[in-house]
């Protein structure tokens, strides 16, 4: 199999002006800071989580908590037994808007794991969805409040961020899919 075609989407400078972005509309939206919770999807969502509160802290100087979400137990294609399921530690979320932060939201699969995940851990009052890229190809009527870039792709291209906390730069790729040569 031939390596698959890199095309650089998003630069370093382009993911902080999305993030940047996101994280004024989500205050604006929400009438501030004081009132949410940033729930990050590992991995990649966690630390754009982490970016998102930082900015939101240095606009509103109120740094709203975050929360890594492992959404693993909450899967549809994946069977796990209830003892298998790590629910986030979430003090009290009756009263406030979580954001679930994501890199990629293609299908809505792993945003339905992530929203169980939430609901499994209180009731907040409303639930939002911020995602730095999004790709179409839903699957189930899951909708961003939140958009860094459309992005339409095919099926088979596959969409690839890099997070340099945990890759070691920032940039969002897309890679065609392997050829059979």
């Amino acid at each position: 199999m031939q390596q698959k075609k890199k095309a650089e989407i998003m630069d370093e400078g382009a993911m902080r002006r999305a993030v940047n972005r996101i994280s004024y509309e989500i205050t604006e939206r929400n009438h501030g800071a004081a009132d949410i919770v940033l729930a990050g999807v590992r991995t990649r969502g966690v630390f754009l989580a982490q970016r998102m509160a930082d900015k939101i802290e240095e606009v509103e100087g109120i740094r709203p908590p975050m929360i890594p979400l492992d959404i693993t137990g909450f899967r549809d294609d994946q069977q796990c037994s209830p003892e298998d399921i790590q629910l986030p530690e979430i003090e009290d979320i009756a009263h406030k808007t979580v954001i679930i932060v994501d890199d990629v939201l293609s299908t809505g699969r792993t945003v339905r794991a992530a929203m169980e995940a939430v609901l499994h851990a209180g009731r907040a009052q409303c639930i939002q969805l911020a995602t730095l890229i999004d790709r179409g190809h839903r699957e189930l009527p899951i909708r961003p409040d939140f958009v860094g870039k459309n992005l339409p792709t095919s099926r088979s291209e596959t969409v690839q961020v890099y997070i340099k906390e945990h890759d070691g730069r920032d940039c969002v790729v897309i890679l065609d899919a392997p050829t059979g040569k």
